[in-house]
């Protein structure tokens, strides 16, 4: 008679051991793990503003630090036709939030360029505490000035001339900011700025702290005039920033360009760079080092259309990977990948968002909530409409 519940309790420790064991067992297809979507929000949106290219960080204490770029929205306040990604009026700007999800009131200004406007603040919190944010700037000149610019320099369909990439850094959390401090020329890199000068080097993309305590950064350089091509060559700090060394080409190629690039390091210590193409129909491309950055194997395409992207260590190792995807149905998409970033071929798809109004959307940043929860952060527009910085809350 007693031995039916003997049965029963041991089924149920068999069953609670297999669901433990379910739930610590982390195979390398990270596909075979469950994923929700939680809800999207918006950040900040104002019809006076075109908002976009945002970045995210979560300091030591617990609060959240927004960065974006804002400019005016000419078709609103100017009655332009529309607008550009290029203004002489865009500043980067901050927001900050307790918990990630509630975000209230105006951002405030991070930085205004002396001599242009300014691009796509990408924020990198060191273990220490200091705040990194990169950035780069366009100049607008008038005839004469244009003239007076020697030869190589790149100028964009506006009339505005590259000025070269830049970064800050904070020691108090974001709130004031020193810089602009300027990374080297690289060699590979044509071009001078409006004054005459060597461009320092730049890039968007996530900037990563190694174990070692070594910023690694991927940078693009207009290494070609004609036909015009950037490539991507890996930048190293070992002062928090201060100062930079060129170290190794990441990703070159006769035919591709290689752009916006993130890079990340993998428990095991490979780095990988996730970088935009083009001239390759908006393939994905994984490059990676064995050795530290001093030299990258071969690029490959990852298999799928996105662009830029950003990778996030979660609590469990495993990597969330967020890119843009500009063609129908617009909208933000995600992987989850392995803790060494192999399994990028066959990890699901996941579709955030499908709902943008063209293909001037994206650029997410993602960062973590808790042990359970990310939140990824990115530029978007409904029917065309104002471009605003929304998010996304995932469960993982």
């Amino acid at each position: 008679m007693n031995r039916i519940p003997t049965l029963i309790c041991l089924i149920v420790f068999i069953l609670t051991v297999s669901a433990s064991a379910r739930t610590l067992t982390f195979p390398p297809d990270s596909s075979k793990h469950t994923f929700a979507k939680v809800k999207d929000i918006i950040f900040y949106k104002d019809v006076n503003y075109y908002s976009s290219f945002p970045s995210i960080v979560k300091k030591p204490d617990g609060e959240f630090l927004l960065s974006f770029r804002r400019a005016p929205d000419r078709r609103v306040v100017f009655g332009e036709k529309g607008n550009s990604h290029v203004d002489p009026n865009s500043y980067l700007v901050s927001m900050t939030s307790k918990d990630g999800i509630t975000w209230e009131g105006e951002p405030d200004l991070l930085y205004a360029h002396d001599f242009g406007g300014s691009q796509d603040p990408c924020l990198l919190q060191l273990r220490d505490g200091t705040l990194l944010c990169a950035s780069y700037g366009w100049a607008f000149l008038n005839e004469d000035g244009l003239e007076n610019i020697p030869e190589p320099h790149f100028q964009n369909r506006n009339g505005s001339v590259f000025l070269g990439g830049y970064l800050l850094r904070s020691i108090d959390g974001g709130n004031k900011w020193a810089g602009p401090i300027y990374p080297p020329h690289i060699e590979p890199e044509v071009h001078v700025n409006p004054m005459g000068n060597p461009i320092p080097a730049y890039n968007r993309g996530a900037m990563y702290e190694g174990k070692n305590g070594r910023i690694y950064w991927v940078v693009a350089a207009n290494d070609r005039l004609s036909p015009r091509r950037t490539s991507n060559y890996l930048l190293v700090s070992d002062d928090k920033g201060k100062n930079w060394e060129h170290l190794s080409t990441v990703a070159k190629d006769e035919e591709v360009i290689f752009n916006e690039t993130s890079i990340y390091e993998t428990p095991k210590g490979d780095l990988v760079a996730f970088i935009r193409t083009a001239n390759y129909e908006d393939q994905a491309v994984i490059a990676r080092s064995t050795d530290g950055g001093k030299s990258f194997g071969q690029w490959q395409s990852m298999g799928f259309q996105g662009h830029p992207l950003q990778a996030t260590r979660l609590p469990d190792d495993r990597v969330l990977l967020v890119y843009g995807y500009r063609h129908q149905p617009y909208g933000i998409r995600a992987r989850i990948l392995n803790a060494e970033c192999t399994d990028f071929a066959t990890a699901e798809e996941i579709v955030l968002r499908e709902d943008g109004g063209n293909g001037d959307i994206g650029y997410p940043w993602a960062v973590v909530l808790d042990d359970h929860h990310a939140l990824i952060t990115y530029y978007f527009n409904i029917d065309n409409g104002t471009r605003h910085i929304a998010g996304t809350v995932i469960e993982f």
